[in-house]
């Protein structure tokens, strides 16, 4: 059986614009996008998928493979993946985030670890939330459901549509709901250890022969540590409203809109 040359940069198109998409994600979104996997395990896993959901992506563009209109697809495609992988990669930093914030206010902010994953110093909360995100985010199949809207998107955002300002604004919004998001995670901690430390206010000026600081600590430690358990108690739900803000940013962002 013989291919013409117009016929077999079809079939190829047909799978070069979908793996520099997808690859993109990969690389960008969190728990696949670490570095603790390589790049060929990621690279493999993404030409897998590209092969097997083939068949279900609408035709490309007629577009000859060596050309600059090509590279520039395929630099479109990257851009788009790696916005998508951010999105994600934002509902995960919301509690790393979270981590970091109770860790300084209830004095183990000098309890740093390295995060083999970011390579980056981390505290021990931090890590002990992202922990239990990802995990939380594999239990309720998340990253079967991320593929599945990554395949839906070439139907709603076909290849060669284009970055839109809309889509590339929406994205610079989702900050500010990561940031909301931490700040109403955190808020009882904070409330908590600030009722604590005006409390020891009250005593240090009360009796100021009594030694605070070898009373203060320990105390704001336990009551760091209770308030991190009533934190954790709450996660779940709350995190399963986080999951679909982030679902729903990822369908705004394929329509085009904020």
């Amino acid at each position: 059986m013989a291919f013409t040359f117009t016929e077999l940069s079809a079939l190829l198109g047909q799978l070069w614009w979908p793996f520099f998409r997808i690859g993109a994600v990969f690389i960008s979104m969190p728990f696949l996008g670490d570095a603790l996997i390589p790049v060929w395990v990621r690279s493999l896993l993404a030409l897998s998928i590209v092969v097997i959901s083939a068949p279900l992506m609408p035709a490309m563009p007629e577009v000859e493979l060596f050309s600059l209109t090509s590279l520039f697809l395929a630099f479109e495609q990257a851009i788009w993946g790696m916005m998508f992988g951010l999105i994600l990669h934002l509902l995960f930093t919301i509690f790393t985030m979270l981590g970091q914030i109770v860790s300084l206010q209830m004095g183990l902010g000098m309890a740093m670890m390295n995060d083999p994953v970011n390579g980056l110093s981390v505290a021990i909360l931090g890590r002990v939330f992202l922990l239990f995100s990802t995990l939380l985010f594999l239990a309720l199949e998340g990253h079967l459901l991320v593929i599945d809207i990554l395949i839906q998107s070439f139907v709603i955002w076909p290849v060669g549509s284009g970055l839109s300002l809309l889509s590339i604004q929406g994205v610079i919004n989702i900050f500010g709901w990561m940031f909301t998001s931490v700040l109403a995670l955190a808020l009882p901690a904070i409330v908590s250890m600030l009722l604590a430390n005006l409390s020891f206010g009250v005593m240090n000026r009360a009796a100021p022969a009594l030694n605070i600081y070898a009373l203060g600590f320990p105390m704001t430690m336990l009551l760091g540590l209770f308030s991190v358990l009533i934190s954790i108690s709450g996660v779940p739900s709350r995190y399963t409203i986080l999951v679909h803000d982030a679902l729903q940013y990822l369908h705004r962002f394929m329509m085009g809109g904020v």
